[in-house]
């Protein structure tokens, strides 16, 4: 009895061996199929290796070499003057590139959609981390006469009035320096750091931190704002500018006059006959 189990188990063992036998002949066969069908379809598609993205990429964002890859593409399809194998879309040396509008995972990398090396996608690229964009009214007496180019640095001048504490008089006109060493990253709608044109610019857009951006709309909205050009060179910190106009026309201000309190006094009137007398009394309030 045992040896016959036996018999059947090494039967049952031979059998199931042969059985993975043919099936890893039959994978193999497929595969094989499927790599030659493969290989005619590329065949029978003319591709060429091109740079497309490994990632979704943002207006305004670096590009990095791990942001693309090379990748087959449809010959018959092939996008305008697309980044191919043998194009320097990374030299060795260069300023990095930035996307000059979304781009997509997988997407063909085209001039039209990025930079030149050290290029940029307009004022968002230009901003610090923490800076915000604003934009200032000028004309051609508080503009420096068109002579402002992004990239410049200006001090903010604000000229208004404001009342004293007490709120009775006007203080009279004055002129204080609220910001320093501003960055200029746009003159109108132009942010192009190369242009040499002296135009009159009706706005400026300068870079500032969302505190600073406060006080220049709250000045704006007050009074007149006043730009300085400053030396491209000149790390000085400005110190604190107020001038009014008494200290303008070198006029001392006046002195106070002391207010004396005057004490008071209270009577009463008391009939004395055919007589009315006046009777200081001390006052109950």
């Amino acid at each position: 009895m045992r040896l016959v189990f036996g018999l059947v188990l090494i039967a049952g063992l031979g059998l199931a061996g042969f059985a993975v036998y043919l099936a890893q002949n039959y994978i193999g066969a497929y595969q094989t199929a499927l790599q030659e069908e493969r290989k005619k379809t590329v065949d029978a598609v003319p591709t060429k290796q091109i740079y497309v993205t490994t990632r979704a990429i943002a207006h305004g964002q670096i590009i990095t070499p791990e942001d693309v890859r090379l990748a087959p593409w449809p010959v018959e399809i092939l996008p305008q003057d697309a980044f191919a194998a043998d194009a320097d879309l990374f030299k060795e040396g260069d300023l990095p590139r930035v996307a000059m509008r979304p781009l997509e995972k997988f997407e063909a990398v085209v001039p039209t959609k990025v930079s030149e090396p050290g290029g940029d996608a307009g004022l968002t690229s230009r901003l610090e981390k923490g800076q915000r964009a604003f934009a200032i009214k000028v004309d051609v007496h508080t503009g420096v006469s068109g002579f402002l180019r992004p990239g410049d640095r200006v001090d903010v001048y604000w000229t208004g009035r404001m009342p004293t504490e007490d709120g009775s008089r006007a203080r009279g006109e004055f002129t204080k320096l609220i910001q320093a060493g501003v960055r200029l990253i746009a003159i109108d709608q132009t942010s192009d750091m190369e242009d040499s044109d002296v135009n009159i610019a009706r706005s400026v857009t300068v870079a500032a931190s969302p505190q600073e951006i406060a006080s220049l709309a709250q000045a704006q909205s007050t009074g007149r704002l006043s730009l300085s050009l400053m030396n491209a060179n000149d790390q000085t910190v400005a110190d604190v500018i107020e001038v009014d106009q008494r200290v303008m026309l070198g006029l001392e201000l006046p002195e106070e006059q002391k207010k004396t309190a005057i004490a008071q006094t209270c009577t009463t009137r008391v009939r004395r006959g055919g007589e009315v007398a006046e009777i200081p009394i001390p006052c109950t309030n």
